[in-house]
């Protein structure tokens, strides 16, 4: 029989798409699932986007442009003006998704064998990207107990090796909503000079900080312009993850001509996508607010009830929409599974995504869990209040 190949085989499964069986089967027995496990916003998309798809009045559905259609990347590099990021159309390539991007700046700036450096927990899908780019992931660990703020700069340079290219950073974080500060991306400012590496900034969740926090870019560092690259996404800012449009951005143009490459290899982003996603830019500024707003009381909801079961933590986060937190729980990935296919309170239960998938591995994560806090207020509620006799009743329970 053929064989798998060896990259197939290292491939990790989505610790927050692996449970949806489970979920199936709940849902089959007439229990109601809270789905806290996706990053999956219920906030509608805008208007002017869906309205630009419905009013779609071309002949051909066309290739694009391999880099993006031109109005579009010009009409988002006066967006990044309007956040003093001064670029051009020439400096972005669009990508399906953030997730393309990303794996064009892994094969853009790293050989097979090379090492990207990024502070765990970390988005579980760079592990992914990793091993299709065919280049390894250092992590550095952040802790709890710290709000998973940045690794001292010690433990970078006790990573770095001649293999080490890059370092990858989330800010606002996926998985645990942690918003890095000026100082501490100054921090990271003076490795890549040190070091002379690429600096990876998936900044994705930008528009998502709170508690009058300001969300700080990475291509606002002082004389590492040409080792910065930015990753974007309309995805959660505009509540449209389905259209499947990111952006890859840098002033390296070696970098863009290069990854210029790999986007000619897939020929275009999604057609469509561009389109809504342009129309999108176009957003009035009092949707951001009340979303803003949403998801302010919503991560309230999740943090104070957490903290006030017995046996339980969480950090309060700065900005995303996630949380990790620590639960009086024997193994994440066994508790997470066990909610749904054997526990239910009034017909209910809640689907979690377990923290140790987005780990590097070394057993880390067994007592955390992401909750990505994506639903209204009252379904927030329902799902902490079923979350809390769950802990009460798991077998697995550790105190």
């Amino acid at each position: 029989m053929p064989k798998i190949s060896i990259k197939g085989k290292k491939m990790p499964e989505s610790p927050i798409r692996k449970l949806v069986p489970f979920a199936e089967q709940a849902k089959l027995r007439g229990i109601k699932v809270y789905h806290l496990n996706i990053g999956q916003p219920d906030i509608h998309t805008p208007e002017v986007a869906l309205n630009a798809v419905k009013n779609f009045n071309g002949k051909v559905i066309e290739y694009s442009h391999s880099a993006g259609i031109p109005s579009y990347r010009k009409k988002l590099a006066a967006y990044y003006q309007k956040h003093d990021i001064n670029i051009t159309a020439d400096d972005i390539i669009i990508g399906a998704g953030a997730s393309e991007a990303i794996l064009f700046a892994f094969q853009t700036i790293m050989d097979p064998g090379d090492e990207v450096i990024i502070p765990e927990p970390f988005y579980a899908n760079y592990n992914g990207f990793a091993i299709n780019a065919g280049v390894n992931v250092t992590p550095i660990y952040s802790s709890i107990e710290t709000g998973f703020a940045l690794p001292p700069i010690a433990d970078f340079e006790k990573a770095i090796t001649p293999k080490t290219k890059a370092i990858l950073v989330c800010n606002p974080n996926n998985p645990t909503g942690y918003l890095y500060s000026e100082e501490e991306l100054e921090t990271l400012r003076q490795l890549v000079l040190k070091y002379d590496l690429y600096l990876i900034a998936d900044e994705v969740y930008r528009e998502f900080c709170y508690d009058g926090h300001q969300h700080h870019s990475c291509m606002h560092l002082k004389g590492i312009e040409e080792n910065v690259i930015l990753i974007d996404s309309v995805s959660k800012r505009y509540s449209a993850c389905g259209v499947r449009i990111g952006c890859l951005i840098s002033k390296n143009k070696e970098v863009i001509s290069t990854a210029l490459k790999f986007a000619q290899a897939r020929l275009s982003p999604p057609t469509f996508g561009q389109i809504a996603a342009e129309a999108a830019i176009d957003t009035p500024d009092s949707y951001f607010t009340e979303v803003l707003d949403e998801y302010l009381q919503r991560r309230d909801v999740v943090v104070e009830a957490i903290n006030q079961m017995d046996g339980a933590f969480c950090p309060v986060p700065k900005g995303a929409f996630y949380v990790v937190a620590r639960l009086p729980i024997d193994d994440s990935d066994r508790f997470c599974q066990w909610l749904l296919d054997s526990f239910e309170y009034n017909k209910q239960t809640v689907m979690l995504a377990p923290a140790s998938g987005f780990y590097s591995g070394g057993g880390r994560g067994k007592d955390e869990v992401r909750i990505s806090y994506v639903l209204n207020v009252t379904d927030l509620k329902h799902s902490m209040e079923v979350l809390k006799e769950a802990l009460k009743a798991y077998p697995g329970r550790t105190n």
